[in-house]
């Protein structure tokens, strides 16, 4: 046993043949004329390998996630102006034109669409009304999705007049505020109702999705009752990272790192 850990330190560097030699029902394994390691070294080694291959494609896994949120952020306007060439009336439109009006690199562009599961046509780029449908579908736009609006306060009001959520199949069927003076009165087309109502209105609608418009002290009881209530998305436009189960997805918009991004590029050109 006092030379067990040699012989394991030697396995890892010389290629060993493996041998199903019989020692007492064991396995044990032949290192040139070194003589036998233990069946409890293979089981070391193999474990090594087989955790160093785990931690490996965990890292994989994750660098995936985080690498494929700048492509999906990018989508968005990959599709405006393929749906500009489609208004156009042409059939194909290439990678380099997406990314010279973007200022982007073309493998970059391509890249990102190859997620669709689309390719392009040598020397003709992507069919147009293909492409169309392949990013919608990424996106889960080409499902109409109901939502609520819970804060009908200035950003609430604004967000509930975009007219572009309607090509993205979002539609926003309620909103929800607290003043008196907005409940039951009609914003851009979307009927403003009691907070307190919230939580039933919301299962008796059936919706999944709400945007979180609230002031920041209000958010976090206001994202338990939407949870509460069958919501499993919330977009969140306030500063509070908020505290919700697993199965809740939450996209947060803080509007001020926006504008400290654009800042800090201001002032680097200064």
């Amino acid at each position: 046993a006092g030379d067990l850990f040699p012989r394991i330190r030697y396995a890892f560097k010389e290629k060993a043949s493996i041998t199903r030699h019989s020692w007492r029902g064991f396995f044990i394994q032949r290192i040139g004329n070194r003589g036998y390691i233990p069946s409890a070294a293979l089981q070391l080694r193999f474990s090594l390998v087989f955790y160093r291959k785990f931690l490996y494609d965990k890292r994989i896994v994750s660098k995936q996630k985080i690498t494929s949120a700048p492509s999906v952020r990018r989508m968005p306007s990959y599709l405006h102006i393929i749906r500009q060439i489609q208004r156009e009336g042409c059939e194909f439109i290439s990678g380099t034109l997406i990314a010279h009006e973007l200022n982007l690199e073309p493998i970059q562009v391509r890249k990102d669409l190859s997620i669709t599961g689309i390719t392009g046509r040598p020397k003709k780029g992507y069919p147009v009304n293909e492409l169309v449908g392949a990013v919608e579908r990424f996106l889960g736009w080409s499902t109409a999705r109901d939502a609520v609006v819970v804060g009908a306060g200035n950003l609430g009001t604004a967000l509930m007049g975009y007219q572009e959520f309607q090509l993205h199949g979002l539609r926003l069927i309620a909103a929800f505020d607290i003043d008196p003076h907005k409940i039951g009165k009609h914003i851009h087309g979307v009927s403003v109702l009691a907070v307190d109502t919230m939580e039933s209105r919301i299962r008796g609608f059936g919706v999944k999705t709400a945007i979180l418009t609230v002031p920041s002290s209000q958010a976090q009881g206001i994202a338990a009752a939407l949870v509460s209530a069958g919501i499993e998305g919330i977009w969140n436009f306030t500063n509070v990272k908020l505290k919700v189960p697993d199965s809740v997805s939450v996209q947060n918009e803080d509007l001020s790192s926006g504008y400290a991004m654009l800042c800090v590029m201001m002032q680097g050109r200064e």
